[in-house]
């Protein structure tokens, strides 16, 4: 075997490449309005004793976040995660600032974001000569290949870091957008949306997230390609509607008892579960129990998944599916269709016998004040829910899909399946109309709301639900 020797000129320091890029790199400020509890015993075991010793309306107090950015035009736009500049539904985010690497701050407007690929674009005006980047090829890179990362950890502006590629493509739950590169560069709290540089100063991916027990890092971070990035971010700064295509399936991937019970490789392919009535892959005649191993001509892998490739396709393409029916491939034209929103999507996922979802923390939906006011999360009943429940189609209410095990409404009952109709005896159809009536009950002075409810097999009752002191 021959030796292989390290290409001349590989980097002894990366002094000269810093001084070029990082006048390119900026600090993200946000400010944001958010309500908090008045009651000075809260977060320990005596915050229910003592209630909320404020009054019954929380307090609003100003909260900031900080991230990282980089500009990449001479005019000022600016590209980070969309996670940097929103309040998660914790308040209202208020106002955005970006300072340069030579001090100087600049209010930003938001110019558009994409929730599903975590993607944002600011813009800043003073001048029409901002240093930036350009955006690289992110498809080149490869393991062991050098890296740099320059951003705003913890708040320590104009931070740069160095390691090398360690994976590429790295799946890390099977989402659309669920691929990243990784690498072992040190990436903070902070970095969310710097650059992640090659060696030749172009932008190859955008610091989204680490992997980290401790909450620091451990050499696990992870950045979102520029191949992903660079099209949405030119979508978003031209103003154009940001369009996924999408099949209508649920899917599994093709595991090493997957493979042995169907007598096919592992780690090829994905098994569907479920075919959406109605929808492209229906149309197609796909049905639960083909296994889907290739979508316009691209394989489908651990790396390069189903929802990625289809997410990828503009919706009214049309494009080859093979699949494995019975042991035999088969091949299909197939007419891509639009991805819906989120919560479409999670309407169309719904299991009521799954409760998978359940968790201590909720994520919050709208502006969050149902998860923190009442610990449950909910869903408009949609006519597939119904179906699913044994309600009568047409229904009218709200269906519970996670409860905090540590609420008032997990110790009356409420449980995952469970259907509200009435909050204080008037009717809801909607999470924002069950927010509504809870923000009625708050701004009431009152700390318990009556819920007019379905448990999953149980006779219609109604409830008192105590508020939580912790919105």
């Amino acid at each position: 075997m021959d030796r292989i020797v390290p290409k001349q000129g590989a980097p002894t320091s990366f002094a000269d490449l810093t001084a070029q890029l990082q006048p390119a790199v900026v600090n993200i400020a946000t400010k944001q309005r958010v309500q908090v509890s008045q009651n000075p015993f809260q977060g320990t075991p005596f915050a229910d004793l003592f209630g909320n010793q404020g009054g019954g309306t929380p307090a609003t107090r100003e909260a900031q976040s900080l991230g990282s950015g980089f500009i990449v035009s001479a005019d000022g736009y600016v590209v980070t995660n969309n996670h940097v500049i929103t309040a998660d539904g914790q308040g209202k985010v208020e106002e955005i600032s970006v300072t340069t690497a030579d001090g100087t701050e600049y209010p930003a407007t938001l110019v558009g974001s994409d929730a599903d690929s975590d993607l944002a674009v600011l813009k800043i005006s003073g001048k029409n000569d901002f240093p930036f980047v350009h955006f690289g090829d992110s498809k080149h890179a490869r393991v062991g290949d050098w890296v740099i990362a320059i951003g705003n950890p913890f708040g320590l502006g104009g931070t740069v870091t160095s390691g090398i590629v360690s994976a590429v493509y790295r799946a890390t739950g099977g989402g659309a957008y669920d691929r990243f590169i990784q690498t072992d560069a040190s990436i903070n709290r902070g970095n969310s949306g710097g650059p992640l540089f090659d060696m030749q100063g172009n932008v190859i991916g955008i610091n989204n997230a680490i992997f980290s027990p401790s909450g620091g890092s451990v050499g696990i971070g992870f950045a979102i390609p520029a191949d992903t990035a660079e099209p949405i971010v030119q979508k978003l700064i031209s103003g154009e509607e940001i369009l996924r295509g999408y099949l209508g399936v649920q899917i599994n991937p093709v595991s090493e008892d997957f493979a042995d019970a169907l007598g096919i490789p592992a780690n090829r392919g994905e098994f569907i579960q479920r075919v959406e009535k109605g929808e492209p892959a229906d149309k197609a005649g796909l049905q639960a129990g083909d296994v889907v191993l290739k979508v316009n001509g691209k394989d489908i892998t651990p790396d390069q998944t189903l929802s990625f490739i289809v997410a990828n396709i503009p919706p009214g393409t049309r494009v080859p599916l093979e699949f494995i029916r019975n042991g035999k491939r088969e091949t299909v034209q197939l007419v891509v269709g639009r991805r819906p929103s989120a919560e479409q999507l999670a309407s169309q996922r719904f299991d009521p016998s799954n409760n998978n979802d359940q968790q201590d923390s909720l994520a919050p939906a709208g502006s969050g004040l149902v998860e923190r006011a009442l610990g449950i999360q909910a869903l408009a009943l949609t006519p597939q829910i119904s179906r699913q429940l044994g309600l009568t189609e047409g229904t009218s209410g709200v269906v519970v899909t996670a409860v905090d095990p540590n609420s008032d409404a997990a110790q009356k009952g409420l449980q995952r399946g469970t259907v509200i109709y009435q909050a204080n005896y008037r009717d809801i159809a909607s999470p924002k109309d069950l927010e509504a009536a809870v923000s009625a009950v708050k701004s009431e002075g009152r700390e318990a709301i009556l819920l007019r409810l379905q448990p999953r097999g149980g006779p219609t009752i109604s409830a008192p639900i105590r508020l939580r002191n912790d919105n």
